[in-house]
């Protein structure tokens, strides 16, 4: 199904002219897709609303764009008059005018893609090479004897960082490599100064460092020579180029990276004051620890002179030292004799006190043992009595006594229960009779019962 507007009306139909634009720009905005394209720039107007308005143009041509102000605030920067650069466009159509346009997404000057990916190039080799790995890096002398500059005597960042460090550190000489730092053939300058400051040895730390620019600007700075130049150098970089937001080869191949030349001179110069203020402080702390000390030490002179006696008395102390030792033991061997004659006689006493009278004790033992027996007499004639009480009285109530007398004693054979009424016998049935003198197993043939009252 053809879904082209144009395709739509039928043979001689008639469209208005905003249709057919319409139609245009969204042919184009099919057939086209984003494009970089490259021109100067001309007739630049920035409306209130924000947004571009300007052309770019060539020799042959030219070509009008617009760049809305949600895609402009991003830009890097602002496009001047007579610019060279490259615009990320989608080609439409105006269609109020019928004007074709160039909708800008991004911009950047010529030349800085090939030169960013060039950069991301060298980067990535240096970094698989251990160029800018973190164990390589070298910590900053915290107090250096001299510190050295590589950069261009006419540049601003050169007048800064004297100025930081004339104010920081007035102490510390300064040491300065000149070189250009932009044009051709400046990053072999620059390298050939680092590996100059290196082999002298006449400074701690170095600063290689420039003001801001562009990327074509600043490029110096992103070439290998100076990169391995700055990698090798036998004392520690301090790379300090452009703005806080640049960031070049060398700042990674530094040792320290600085936003700017004048914090790199701050990170470098110790502050003059400060070390004043520190260097009065560990005095003071000094002057009172050397005091303290002394006092301490006259203190124990005196103890010491205090301790210190003539031979002569110190052998009259040891006499009379050694006489009460010889008085001390020889009471220390008496008192245990002493101690234990006491204890005896305290134990002695003790035992008479408490010794049993035999004599007593067998009488009181032979009492004891008369009144047992005639207890025991006497209970056992009373058991004896109770028990023939109660022979006579079992003899009374024994069943033995009662079968003697003619009776006898039905047992149900099956239940063990004695028969008590006529109703319980069934014929058939095994019955236990006991009898007086033994027991006899029944069998009932057939059973009346008869109630009576005889008995």
């Amino acid at each position: 199904m053809n879904s082209d507007p144009l395709s739509q009306q039928a043979g001689d139909a008639v469209i208005p002219v905003s249709a057919l634009n319409r139609a245009i720009g969204s042919v184009l905005e099919r057939s086209f897709p984003l494009v970089w394209v490259s021109g100067e720039v001309s007739n630049f107007t920035r409306a209130a609303s924000g947004h571009w308005y300007f052309s770019i143009k060539d020799a042959q041509a030219q070509m009008r764009c617009v760049m809305f102000r949600g895609r402009a605030q991003y830009a890097e920067f602002t496009p001047r008059e007579g610019d060279k650069i490259e615009v990320r466009a989608l080609v439409t159509m105006y269609e109020p005018r019928g004007e074709l346009q160039l909708n800008v997404e991004a911009v950047r000057r010529t030349g800085q893609g090939r030169l960013f990916e060039a950069f991301l190039r060298l980067k990535a080799q240096l970094e698989s090479e251990g160029l800018f790995a973190a164990e390589r890096k070298r910590a900053l002398p915290a107090h250096p004897r001299a510190i050295g500059i590589v950069t261009s005597l006419q540049a601003a960042a050169f007048r800064d960082v004297l100025t930081t460090l004339c104010r920081r550190a007035p102490h510390i000489p300064v040491i300065v490599y000149p070189a250009p730092v932009q044009g051709a053939g400046v990053s072999a300058k620059l390298a050939a100064m680092v590996e100059a400051a290196s082999a002298r040895r006449e400074v701690d730390v170095l600063i290689v460092c420039r003001g801001g620019g562009s990327i074509e600007d600043l490029w110096a700075f992103n070439e290998e020579v100076l990169a391995r130049a700055i990698a090798e150098s036998a004392v520690p970089v301090v790379s300090g180029v452009g703005h806080e937001t640049d960031f070049t080869i060398a700042d990674f191949a530094a040792d320290v990276r600085a936003p700017t030349p004048t914090a790199a001179a701050e990170l470098v110069s110790p502050q003059r004051v400060m070390l004043l203020r520190d260097l009065d402080h560990r005095h003071a702390t000094l002057a009172r620890g050397f005091g303290r000390m002394m006092e301490r030490r006259a203190q124990q002179l005196d103890w010491l002179a205090r301790r210190l006696v003539s031979p002569a008395e110190r052998l009259q102390r040891q006499r009379t030292h050694l006489r009460q030792l010889a008085t001390r033991l020889a009471s220390a061997g008496a008192r245990p004799v002493r101690d234990a004659r006491g204890r005896f006689a305290l134990v002695q006493l003790r035992w008479q006190r408490w010794r049993p009278d035999l004599n007593a004790e067998r009488e009181h033992l032979m009492r004891v043992a008369q009144r047992l027996q005639a207890s025991q007499a006497r209970r056992h004639e009373r058991a004896s009595a109770r028990v023939s009480e109660l022979a006579a009285r079992l003899q009374v109530l024994s069943p033995r006594r009662t079968l003697e007398r003619g009776y006898a004693a039905l047992i149900d054979a099956q239940t063990g229960r004695a028969v008590r009424t006529p109703g319980a016998l069934r014929p058939k049935r095994p019955l236990t009779v006991h009898l007086a003198e033994g027991t006899a197993d029944v069998l009932l043939a057939d059973v009346q019962p008869r109630l009576t009252d005889e008995f």
